[in-house]
């Protein structure tokens, strides 16, 4: 328990560090400079009978061969065990260009067991705007395996029914970019902060020689969770000056006082800077253990009698040693944590004195709970 709880000091830690400071490229993004997901619908072909027999399968199994210009007939029903019907999807990276080629995924949307040895046939990906960006098409590659019995037993290992197709797309059409659009380029931060954005905006205008004092700004921040920088029109002069510009380094500000508890798995985290009004706390436990036991009275062999169940029922209460500690003003996550260690606490009873202390006002802190 003490070395659960000794791994947030270290967090604490880790999270005092990370006030080092960071190139612009690793914590902000250029507005415009995006991916745009793509997907599709198509037919997987060449399974070992582990497809699907469905109406939809078979309407675009038709549809397919009516393509290659065969037809047949509406009675004929195809047997199409090792056909699959598909979705695809991927993401288009920004500045693909037309004969480059993606990474796609390939999942089952039917009943087919698995798409293990499939060949995706020629797919189209469309985009938002319904226009086509890519062409996808080529061998699976599944992780997943499956096996049944004849009792019916089956043993399932990851995912059988959903496939990666390495550089199986072919990008027809170029995504326009939002990166020469006006005379500016404006940086979104991935974690909004103000103090970060007039941090990311100072250190621009320093390096770059502007004095936004003098009334000369080159960087000039929006709002939390963007700046606006002054850029070239040149393409070629914007790509060098974001070059350089993305390789500054700043001090970001201090992340908020929070904590974040994970109910599910009984992960807490808490940042360096949470901190503790006074306050009391009790911990201790109280358990109650209620049994039920059945007998059976049976009446004697000359009683004219019937036998009877009856349900005896054994309350037990067990009141443990009841401790109080008291915390002082401004105590910090190491002051927290030891006087948790001291009390033998387990995840479950940090978190409920977490959670109480945010209804007594007593955190300083957002707490958060996932």
């Amino acid at each position: 328990m003490k070395i659960f709880l000794s791994i947030l000091v270290g967090l604490g830690v880790v999270l005092s560090n990370a006030a080092n400071a960071q190139r612009i490229k690793d914590l902000a993004t250029v507005q415009g400079v995006r991916s745009n997901q793509l997907v599709g619908y198509g037919l997987v072909v060449g399974l070992p009978g582990t497809g699907e027999q469905s109406p939809f399968t078979e309407q675009s199994f038709r549809t397919m061969l009516a393509n290659f210009g065969i037809s047949l007939g509406s009675g004929v029903k195809p047997k199409i065990k090792n056909v699959a019907a598909v979705a695809v999807h991927a993401d288009l990276p920004p500045f693909v260009k037309p004969g480059q080629k993606i990474d796609i995924t390939v999942s089952s949307i039917g009943e087919a067991a698995s798409l293990q040895g499939g060949t995706l046939m020629q797919t189209f990906l469309k985009g938002l705007d319904g226009n086509v960006y890519a062409v996808a098409q080529g061998s699976l590659v599944v992780s997943g395996f499956g096996a049944q019995g004849g009792d019916g037993s089956r043993i399932v290992i990851n995912t059988p029914t959903v496939g990666r197709i390495a550089n199986g797309a072919l990008v027809e059409r170029a995504v326009k970019s939002g990166f020469m659009q006006d005379d500016y380029l404006t940086l979104n931060l991935n974690y909004p902060d103000f103090s970060t954005a007039q941090s990311l905006a100072d250190t621009i205008n320093r390096r770059l020689g502007a004095d936004p004092d003098k009334g000369y700004s080159i960087a000039t921040p929006i709002d939390a969770a963007s700046v606006r920088v002054t850029a070239p029109r040149d393409v070629g002069q914007r790509v060098g000056f974001l070059a350089t510009l993305e390789n500054f380094e700043f001090t970001p500000a201090k992340a908020a006082a929070r904590v974040v508890i994970n109910s599910r798995t009984g992960t807490i985290v808490i940042g360096q800077d949470v901190r503790l009004l006074p306050a009391a706390i009790t911990h201790g436990g109280l358990t109650v253990t209620i049994a039920e036991n059945q007998t059976v009275t049976q009446p004697n062999a000359l009683a004219e009698g019937e036998t009877v169940v009856t349900t005896q029922s054994i309350v037990d209460v067990n009141l443990d040693d009841t401790r109080l500690f008291k915390f002082d003003p401004g105590v910090t996550l190491d002051e927290l944590v030891r006087a948790v260690n001291e009390v033998g606490a387990a995840p479950g009873d940090l978190m409920a004195i977490l959670e109480a202390l945010r209804e007594a006002g007593a955190l300083q802190g957002e707490l958060v709970v996932i």
